[in-house]
């Protein structure tokens, strides 16, 4: 009965001061670029081991290291193994500082000095204590092997070390996105607007942008798509889309039949719950790898009847970015209706002016002067039938 109590004096507390519950979003992708989708319940994970290469750049990096120092103890590990067995085997361990006994491998007397061997072999070291003797065939073909294993593992683990540190996933830490989007009039057309930039003199070569609507709906059928992908035109058609990236720039979707936000007015974008998601690739110029930075905007991190600052200026002969206004917006006089709405506004003024024009037309041929010269013809017009220009106009 208290806690019934409390939740009707919550409610009627939101009523009396028009509190909106919060709604607790979890977005498809962050701010940052991260996808925060969790794949599970995968039956064929032998499919990462046919492709080694590209699960162990993929791997973090506190994993990767821990396979890149395991690859190669094992490796030391199992030929000192195998080294210290056959000394074992050949009884070269019960004949330590015999002059007269020819072992296989030198001054191998225990685990740890057959260790020793192994990584003086395989890191190419050598100290010159140890060594392998002619007497020994098998131990050759030992050594063979294990110079063959650790030439493929450090060509393995290197290129793995190369690739993931030159990976160009880092470079879109200074690709930069704003914080908001915005939606106002450009050119009598309302557009979506979002700015990205970038932070180094080195641009992206061929850059392109593109952007994906993440929205659930339910079919005709009943059917329910969750998380359903739609493509919102940057202008792919026209080329708008490649970008070079010199200086800040502010993209546009222009809000047209086509579009999602076709319907979609300021009242109605608080009532709305979708993501969109903005996707910008291209070319590093220095390494020649392609770069994919990500970011999201939801319904309310979109302002309406807002413009961005302007952060270009002329200094000194040259052009000069502020980014310190990159993400400062400011707010503009417009309507808050839908572009649809807008348009069928014009459409109905467009449709008041050519009734105008036809009243005009009827009144000029109704006019007196006409009038009278119909009655000289003998056509039997009278005077009080006619209407003068002054009365339509009054009239309407």
């Amino acid at each position: 009965d208290q806690n019934q109590k409390r939740c009707k004096l919550i409610d009627s507390n939101r009523q009396h001061f028009n509190v909106q519950p919060t709604r607790l979003r979890q977005r498809y992708v962050t701010k940052d670029g991260k996808c925060r989708v969790n794949l599970g319940n995968i039956e064929e994970k032998g499919r990462f081991l046919s492709d080694i290469f590209t699960t162990i750049v993929d791997l973090k990096y506190r994993w990767f290291l821990f396979i890149f120092m395991m690859c190669y103890i094992i490796t030391w590990v199992f030929f000192a193994s195998v080294y210290y067995l056959d000394a074992l085997l050949r009884h070269d361990v019960y004949h330590v500082g015999d002059r007269n006994w020819q072992p296989c491998f030198q001054n191998v007397e225990n685990f740890l000095s057959a260790l020793l061997f192994s990584v003086e072999t395989q890191r190419t070291i050598g100290y010159g204590t140890r060594m392998v003797t002619s007497s020994c065939p098998e131990g050759v073909y030992l050594i063979m092997a294990q110079s063959i294993v650790g030439s493929m593992i450090d060509a393995m683990m290197v290129g793995c070390m190369f690739v993931k540190i030159s990976r160009p996933k880092k470079r879109a830490q200074t690709l930069l996105f704003s914080e908001n989007a915005v939606i106002a009039n450009r050119d009598e057309n309302l557009c979506f607007m979002f700015r990205i930039g970038d932070l180094r003199d080195s641009h992206m070569v061929d850059a392109k942008i593109r952007a994906k609507l993440i929205k659930s709906r339910q079919t005709t059928e009943g059917e329910f798509l969750p998380l359903e992908q739609s493509e919102i035109n940057l202008g792919y058609e026209t080329g708008e889309d490649r970008l070079f990236l010199v200086e800040p720039q502010v993209i546009s979707h222009t809000i047209d039949e086509a579009s999602p936000f076709w319907e979609l007015g300021a009242d109605q974008l608080k009532q709305e719950q979708f993501e969109i998601i903005i996707i910008l690739e291209g070319i590093v110029e220095a390494t020649g790898m392609t770069c994919q930075a990500k970011t999201s905007y939801i319904e309310t991190e979109i302002l309406w009847a807002h413009r961005f600052e302007p952060c270009m200026m002329l200094a000194k002969g040259e052009f000069r970015v502020d980014y310190s206004r990159f993400h400062k917006t400011f707010e503009i006089q417009m309507m808050r209706s839908s572009a649809k709405g807008n348009q069928e506004l014009r459409e109905m003024e467009q449709e008041e002016d050519p009734s105008t024009l036809s009243l005009y037309w009827e009144s000029t041929e109704l006019h007196p002067v006409m009038a009278d010269e119909k009655e000289k013809e003998g056509e039997g017009f009278t005077e009080p039938n006619a209407r003068s220009f002054d009365n339509i106009v009054e009239e309407q």
